[in-house]
């Protein structure tokens, strides 16, 4: 019968303490990978999880739902959880929030924990290596979030709409000559979907594609825009915010005018510091909010899996 065994049998079965097991059912750090291992196996074993008794005597509820976020310093990520929380609480659940450091390793982890605790559902914030046959055992309890995942429900953001808004609004000021920053393919949003859209754009409006690849830092664009400069360009697409800083930034100490610098993001601290940037609001907070609705919709049986595209808008 389940939960007949305690977190006292589960110690004695492990040969660990009490605590050693409460740091592991919680996730938490100061337990080997061999310890963690082996209490994993004898609660996989026992099919323990806590009882719901002891759950709202740690201050749960009954209901309790996990946000697993890539990085927890992460102001995009922050502002999708704090738009989720308010609905979950509306609806009585407890949310839990964890952090992946886009680690699939770590995500497993936490889904092997997160089965064990009976959790109702989970918003998994994607990225790449993430695999679809890792996930598929929760298809019915989560959403992903910023990646698409065959077969679960995902919400994502805008990525070719908003290189689209960016070259339509330089195209109405009569500005053909456009360079772009971008990252890796391996990175599919960011990277891959994000380039893929500067080229079928050009290629439709009859530019040329002048294009530079590096990493998602301000380095990577402070270092890449004088590749750029060579061909005489009017303006810089940069695949992100960051990426903008980075050559608003070389612009600036080589007092070279008369770039037009665009990013995608609208992170606050590009408007500070350069004003004279374009960006585009891809919705972090509405895609937090739409995550949370799908969850619990899911989770209440009055809707199946859905994918979801967050419309991004131009932000000055």
């Amino acid at each position: 019968m389940q939960n007949r065994l305690t977190i006292n049998d589960i110690a004695r079965l492990s040969g660990v303490g009490k605590s050693t097991v409460s740091r592991v059912l919680n996730n938490e750090g100061n337990v080997s990978p061999q310890t963690r291992e082996r209490v994993l196996q004898v609660i996989e074993q026992q099919h323990f999880s806590p009882s719901k008794s002891a759950r709202a005597m740690r201050g749960f509820s009954d209901k309790i739902v996990a946000i697993i976020v890539s990085r927890l310093d992460s102001p995009s990520e922050n502002l999708a959880v704090r738009a989720m929380l308010p609905l979950f609480y509306q609806q009585g659940y407890d949310p839990i929030v964890l952090e992946s450091q886009f680690s699939a390793e770590r995500v497993k982890e936490h889904l092997q924990v997160l089965k064990q605790r009976n959790i109702d559902g989970i918003v998994l914030f994607g990225f790449t290596g993430l695999s679809a046959q890792m996930l598929t055992p929760w298809q019915d309890k989560m959403v992903v979030l910023a990646r698409d995942m065959l077969g679960l429900s995902s919400v994502c953001y805008d990525d070719a709409g908003a290189v689209q808004l960016l070259m339509q609004k330089l195209l109405a000021q009569n500005i053909r000559e456009i360079g772009f920053i971008g990252v890796s393919p391996q990175d599919t949003t960011t990277g891959q979907r994000r380039s893929a859209a500067f080229r079928t754009f050009c290629k439709e409006h009859g530019l040329t594609p002048h294009i530079a690849l590096g990493e998602l830092t301000y380095q990577s664009g402070f270092d890449l825009i004088p590749q750029l400069l060579k061909n005489n360009i009017q303006a810089v697409v940069c695949a992100s915010d960051t990426i903008a800083i980075g050559a608003q930034k070389y612009l600036q100490q080589q007092q070279i005018r008369g770039v037009q610098v665009c990013g995608i993001g609208n992170n606050p601290l590009l408007h500070f510091l350069f004003p004279e940037s374009y960006s585009v609001e891809l919705g972090y907070g509405a895609g937090g909010e739409a995550a949370a609705k799908q969850l619990l919709a899911q989770l209440s049986g009055s809707t199946t899996v859905r994918q979801l595209i967050i419309p991004g808008k131009l932000a000055f």
